[in-house]
């Protein structure tokens, strides 16, 4: 089971470089197109959630991403014995959170940096970082490794 803190270890530290190099190189708000207008960089801070919500409620980030962490240790080490992708998407979740953590404890914000426009409906995605995008996956692992659960419950119970 420990093999997988590995898919942690390399989400917060992926997470916390990328972060470092959009802070030392870009100015707060610059832009660098990589595919325009679809995919650039964009360095911005958000104080809030996801999407910028609850801006400034940091004492609340702090209290749920703990027991978040702690709710993950908890399934890993009692439901997800012996089921590699719910260890894989705890562990991927786990690094999400951590890196965002890490930001808000000793920036006061989280750096976000990734900034997608959607063609045809032209939207503009909430910019983003990589422990985000960690957390995303990790979300609809998570419900693949349910889904699939059930589903050899159900073969279990039909022999």
């Amino acid at each position: 089971m420990k093999k997988y803190y590995g898919i942690a270890i390399i989400a917060i530290l992926l997470d916390q470089i990328t972060k470092w190099m959009i802070v030392k190189n870009m100015e707060l708000g610059e832009r660098i197109a990589i595919w325009d207008p679809w995919l650039g960089l964009l360095s911005h801070r958000n104080r809030g959630a996801a999407w910028g919500m609850l801006q400034g409620q940091m004492w609340l980030f702090t209290i749920v991403t703990i027991g978040v962490i702690v709710a993950i240790l908890y399934f890993f080490y009692t439901e997800a014995k012996g089921k590699p992708l719910l260890q894989a998407s705890l562990m991927l979740l786990f690094g999400g959170a951590v890196g965002n953590f890490i930001d808000r404890l000793f920036r006061g914000e989280v750096v976000d940096f990734v900034d997608v426009l959607i063609p045809i409906i032209n939207y503009e995605f909430p910019i983003f970082n990589v422990a985000d995008a960690a957390l995303s996956i990790a979300v609809v692992m998570l419900l693949l490794a349910v889904i699939l659960d059930e589903r050899q419950q159900k073969k279990k119970v039909k022999q």
